[in-house]
């Protein structure tokens, strides 16, 4: 199973920046836990949220062909809780790309108003300097999650639904 914490991406530059939505309802479990009597997001999870958002940007800058993976969160600050029935946005800008790796920076909204920023790296494994062997399918971007973003295409272009 794989989770994904974004629901639609309502931007997307290629090689420059995306913005992806998450609507967050008492449907979603882990809320019945975090915290009783005042469900809120948590922040780990708004922050995957964001590096799927950045990583699906990084990823499309190589057309997919790279194992793009999270090598480190730089920055991770939170200004305020998001609560059941607020929209999240994921706003993601690609600062800096190289063959190696890429970094990006990031913003969490609740409509005008500035939930966190979250600035990460990203690694492309197979051209790390690690000297690691990883298995040669594309196990982060898979035929199945492709065919996910294939599959839920809005029909305009600058939108793709999850």
């Amino acid at each position: 199973m794989r989770w994904i914490w974004i629901d639609c991406f309502e931007v997307f530059e290629p090689r420059r920046r995306a913005v992806a939505l998450k609507n967050v309802t008492l449907a979603e479990e882990h809320l019945h836990d975090h915290f009783p009597g005042f469900p809120v997001m948590p922040a780990s999870l708004l922050i995957e949220g964001m590096a799927q958002t950045a990583g699906i940007l990084v990823g499309e800058a190589k057309d997919f062909t790279e194992k793009v993976i999270l090598a480190k969160i730089k920055r991770a600050v939170f200004h305020r809780f998001v609560r059941p029935g607020q929209q999240v946005r994921h706003e993601a800008v690609l600062e800096h790309l190289t063959d190696a790796a890429a970094s990006t920076r990031g913003r969490i909204l609740c409509g005008d108003e500035l939930v966190g920023e979250v600035d990460l790296v990203f690694s492309h494994i197979d051209q790390n300097l690690s000297g690691l062997n990883f298995p040669k399918e594309n196990f982060v971007f898979t035929h199945e999650f492709m065919a996910l973003l294939k599959t839920y295409r809005d029909s305009r272009a600058e939108r793709i639904t999850l």
